[in-house]
């Protein structure tokens, strides 16, 4: 069924970037909608348990103050339509030939459309996937994800943990952890201690961010008072047990080039969680589907919707904020919602782009490009350090099942295959549930090794409409309309 209620905008996010877009919107006098997955907006950075819950508020409000406020005022307007709880699962041209766009959205209420004049995509990230061998056992979970269960449920994933990562959303979590009651064995850095010159090249852009850096320092404090050992230069290698869970996790030393150093193994016993954090992916699926423009930039999120100053895609009316036009932490994604809420004003109302409002935010956006530049260079994965973590029986694609030597077997076949949909069609992979954001990068890094090719040349899964799983049910009911 359609909705019979058009907008003037329609926000698919209901983080940073996405409620700054839609309280500026609907200061300007737009109809505005924002969609989320969630119970409760917010996003990931600003995840919240249950209002019935008796808690203190996150610690990323210390981090990013601006956020209670956001929160409330967005609450509070009333001009401002949510459908929460509501995937968003496919963008459409107008049936009618009109401009726009229309989007198609499932919830616990059914299927539907909705019609929008513009679209703002504001999805954010989600964890890089690693594959090695007892990742996917039970026990051995994504930081973003243990993060969620202690920021949404109060629920701690284990009692004994091992972190390892490069990302240092590591450090917060660690901090979170020990807060909460749970053991720390040991934090695994894989990338080296960072050198005197790269922290005194790091000063000069750490103008306006002294709450990150102080969070930052309290993190590793906490380590210290809590003496958790943490390692640098130390990566995991597998996760082991004599049932299906964790028990023991085998840790090995890495230089400085990401290579593993022989005869550094060694094992940390009586463990039951592992959390992994190497970096984010940029949420760039539906995007991709709408046909948007992408391009490939490790260091900020993998494939980033490609934009233009003023936050407009590829795409006529289709405009992104936040971190699918590149990783770089709340207060941009912030700043970028703002700016793409006043550029669509002036788009709709066929007013001036180059109005102080915009002017101002756009300075302001470019004051966070430094930081944002130096943190993701600081801590950029290593693909070919992660690329050496898979054996042979190490499942690459859940969904589907399928481990990587299924997918080597597939290459020594194939020796003519250089893309991922190569490889999908001829393995399965990415073909899930999860349309491949849990096995892309990974099918990607050998393909690439494989080839002797650099990553971006072997391309992304096609995103198709459905990007996520929809009862078929909710097609049909909209078919019928």
């Amino acid at each position: 069924m359609s909705d019979s209620r058009p907008v003037d905008l329609a926000i698919v996010g209901a983080g940073p970037a996405g409620l700054a877009a839609a309280l500026t919107g609907s200061e300007q006098g737009l109809r505005v909608v924002v969609i989320d997955e969630q119970p409760e907006i917010g996003g990931q950075i600003f995840r919240q348990p249950p209002r019935n819950f008796q808690a203190a508020p996150s610690s990323a409000f210390r981090s990013y103050p601006f956020g209670t406020q956001l929160l409330q005022q967005a609450r509070a307007d009333a001009r401002i339509r949510f459908q929460l709880g509501t995937t968003v699962w496919g963008v459409f041209e107008p049936r009618d030939g009109g401009r726009g766009v229309e989007l198609g959205v499932s919830s616990q209420e059914g299927g539907s459309i909705i019609r929008s004049k513009s679209l703002l995509i504001a999805t954010g990230a989600y964890d890089m996937p690693v594959a090695f061998p007892g990742w996917t056992r039970p026990g051995v979970m994504a930081a973003g994800g243990v993060q969620t269960l202690l920021k949404s449920q109060h629920i701690l994933s284990a009692k004994r943990y091992v972190l390892a990562g490069s990302h240092p959303l590591i450090f917060v979590l660690a901090e979170q952890l020990l807060k909460a009651g749970a053991d720390i064995a040991e934090v695994a850095i894989s990338r080296p201690f960072p050198g005197l010159k790269e922290m005194l090249s790091a000063i000069p852009v750490m103008s306006g961010q002294g709450r990150i850096v102080a969070d930052l320092m309290r993190s590793l404090m906490a380590l210290r008072r809590h003496k958790v050992p943490l390692s640098f230069s130390t990566t995991i290698l597998r996760a082991e047990g004599d049932g299906e869970g964790v028990e023991r996790v085998v840790l090995r030393g890495v230089d400085g080039s990401g290579k593993l150093i022989e005869d550094t193994e060694r094992v940390v016993e009586g463990v039951d969680g592992v959390a992994v954090g190497y970096g984010l992916l940029a949420s760039t699926e539906l995007a991709r589907q709408a046909g948007c423009a992408v391009y490939w930039a490790l260091d900020r999120g993998g494939w980033l919707v490609r934009h233009d100053g003023d936050m407009q895609t590829s795409r006529a009316d289709i405009y992104v904020a936040g971190e699918p036009a590149g990783i770089g932490g709340a207060r941009r994604a912030f700043l970028q919602g703002r700016l793409a809420g006043l550029t669509i004003s002036a788009a709709t109302k066929g007013s001036d782009k180059g109005s102080k409002d915009i002017r101002d935010v756009k300075a302001a956006v470019s004051q966070t490009d430094r930081f944002a530049a130096t943190m993701a260079k600081s801590f950029a994965p290593n693909l070919a350090h992660l690329a050496a973590l898979m054996d042979d029986a190490a499942v690459l694609c859940r969904c589907e099942e399928v481990t990587s030597k299924d997918v080597d077997a597939f290459l020594q076949q194939s020796p003519f295959a250089t893309s991922v949909n190569a490889v999908k069609l001829g393995c399965r992979t990415g073909m899930g549930p999860c349309q491949g954001r849990y096995c892309q990068m990974s099918v990607a890094m050998k393909l690439a090794d494989r080839c002797n090719m650099p990553i971006e040349t072997v391309g992304q899964f096609t995103a198709q409409a459905p990007i996520r799983p929809v009862p078929l049910k909710h097609l049909a009911k909209m078919s019928m309309d």
